[in-house]
Parts: structure tokens; sequence; C-alpha cells
């Protein structure tokens, strides 16, 4: 395989996992509810962000001595799952009278390391990139620049996909900013996101 067909036929699977109802896509839409598109657009180029810093890793060949490494994968792991209930915890028991208003204390840049933060302590994210993406280097191309070329390219479709929800959310605003509505929403986020903190807990 080329490098034009690595590339198309990675951007194929990457699209699919992007395009599959998850923690990001989650975390994206709620806070463009809640908060608005700027905290939004923090969330989304930290998640992002992260997701090119697992690339060059797994590139590196760092996030494969992770994977080779029980001891690390685990602490990785529980920091994770401990952020993730903690997270999805404090949606589910705010206080009524929070979300009144949109959450103006959520700026760019505190989105900005809540994304970062869910990218880089699911361990589940560098066993893709592990698995996947030596299967998409040439043998001629240069690994380090080959990974960093294919984490690009998921990071792109990231982006649109999440220009989408953002875009969806600010197009219903109107119904998404009603209160019970946001409460519910954030509820439920809330129950998500703690639900996959116990799959990451449970899971091996």
């Amino acid at each position: 395989m080329d490098i034009a067909g690595s590339v198309w036929s990675f951007a194929a699977v990457v699209a699919l996992l992007t395009l599959t109802p998850g923690l990001d896509t989650a975390l994206v839409l709620r806070t463009s509810v809640l908060a608005g598109r700027r905290p939004a657009w923090g969330v989304t180029l930290g998640i992002q962000l992260g997701t090119l810093i697992w690339g060059v890793l797994t590139a590196a060949g760092l996030s494969a001595l992770l994977a080779a490494s029980r001891l690390g994968y685990e602490i990785l792991r529980w920091a994770g799952v401990a952020y993730l209930v903690w997270m999805g915890l404090r949606m589910i028991l705010a206080r009524r009278a929070a979300h009144d208003e949109p959450e103006q204390a959520v700026r760019f840049v505190a989105g900005f390391g809540r994304g970062l933060l869910t990218n880089l302590l699911n361990p589940k994210v560098g066993a893709f990139y592990v698995a996947m993406l030596p299967q998409f280097i040439p043998d001629e191309a240069p690994h380090a620049a080959m990974g960093l070329l294919l984490a690009g390219v998921h990071v792109a479709e990231g982006l649109v996909w999440s220009a989408v929800l953002i875009g969806f959310a600010s197009l219903m605003s109107g119904f998404l900013r009603a209160p019970a509505v946001r409460r519910a929403l954030d509820r439920l986020t809330g129950v998500v996101i703690v639900g996959f903190g116990i799959r990451l807990a449970v899971t091996d």
C-alpha cells in the first residue's frame, strides 16, 4: 500500500470511529448547549490536541511502551476512571440553581483543559493507535512523519464533526437551552460520562 492509499484507508476507518456516538461527542454537544460556541471549541481543540499527541507518541514508540507496561497502563486507566466519574457526578449532582443560566464559568481555556485531559487520560485512545496506526504506515515511509500525518487526518475529521455538532446546537439553541432541557441534558451527559468511566474500570 502506498502513502496515498494508506491515508485514504485510515481516513475511512477513523471516520467511522468519529461518527460513532461516544465521550467526545457527548462533551462537545453538552458544552455547546450549556456554555456556548467558544467553550465548545475549547473542548474540541483540547480533544484534538490529545489525539495528535497520542498519534505522535505512537509513531515515536512511546505508546507501544505504555501498552507493554502493565503498571503504566493501569495507572493511566485508573486516573482516567477517577476523572470521568468525578466529572460525570458533578454534572449529575449539580444543584438546580446552577442551571438557571448558561455555564458562564466555563470559558475557552477551561473547556480546552477538559477536552485535553479527557483524551489523554483515556488509554483506550492509545491502545487504538498502537493497534491500528502501524497497519497504515508503509514500510518505505518515515514512521514519525507518517504517524503525524495519519493523526492529522483523524484530527481534521474530528474538527469537521465537532463543527457539525456545535452548529446543530446553535440552530437548536432556543429549545435546547430551556432550563428543563438543560437540566435533563446535563444529567444525561453526566450519566453517559460515568458510564464510560465504569466501562473503562471493568474492561481489560
